[in-house]
């Protein structure tokens, strides 16, 4: 099992590529005050509405990681459905990550939440989330955020879309080179926007250290043969 971590500082300069992904791969922060390890692979991101929990079940062994988004549910549906998605992961070993939503990840016992430029911000989150979660950020196209978040303690950076996304369709585009250049950076590098098993490759390829995917899984005919196609990415 190859994890990513955060450094929690960006390094000065550009180090090979190289020496970059292999010191993030074989790094295990275990260490008192540093962030819960991240593994490569596929960032699964659940769709409105939830789909059935015993779907996601099916999905969980091939996932990294699973990110709970909900946009249109009131609260009350929102705890109720982010403590079950909680008990699946547990049970799965993998981490569950709440988008947008501190107090939420906090009250489920959450690993981590994902934040927005218009969200809460990561030092805010950190404090009241402690030293092991992880705290993704929002970079959309732009590495200047990218940097400011890896200073603020990030655990990782999200760059896109990358392709057309019916969950966002007016999202702002980016990049393969972005991915490439935020390697400096020293932080796992996320690539979302309408991300499918069959044009990941070359983002991979890129740098990528997880595909963030929602339809490209849940809207697959097969969601399960898709969600195995996104971790054998990284096998």
């Amino acid at each position: 099992m190859r994890f990513v971590g955060n450094a929690h500082c960006p390094t000065r300069g550009a180090l090979p590529e190289a020496i970059i992904r292999v010191s993030l791969v074989n790094m295990r922060m275990t260490a008192p005050g540093r962030p819960t390890p991240l593994r490569r692979g596929l960032y699964l991101v659940t769709p409105e509405p939830l789909p059935g929990l015993a779907l996601i079940a099916r999905l969980l062994p091939f996932a990294a990681c699973l990110q709970y988004r909900s946009k249109q549910a009131d609260a009350a549906a929102r705890r109720r459905e982010a403590e079950a998605l909680q008990a699946l992961c547990e049970r799965a070993g993998v981490p569950l990550i709440v988008n947008d939503d501190v107090a939420l990840a906090a009250g489920v016992g959450a690993a981590g939440v994902h934040l927005g430029e218009h969200d809460e911000a990561i030092g805010a989150a950190r404090a009241a989330l402690g030293p092991h979660a992880i705290l993704g950020s929002s970079c959309y196209d732009d590495p200047a955020r990218a940097e400011a978040a890896a200073r603020a303690g990030a655990s990782y950076v999200a760059f896109g879309a990358f392709f057309p996304s019916p969950t966002k369709p007016q999202a702002r585009r980016a990049t393969p080179e972005l991915l490439r250049d935020a390697a400096r950076l020293g932080l796992p590098r996320v690539a979302i926007g309408g991300i499918t098993p069959d044009n990941a490759p070359p983002l991979v390829a890129a740098g990528a250290d997880l595909i963030a995917v929602i339809s490209g899984v849940f809207a697959a005919p097969d969601p399960v043969a898709a969600a195995r196609a996104c971790a054998a990415l990284f096998d």
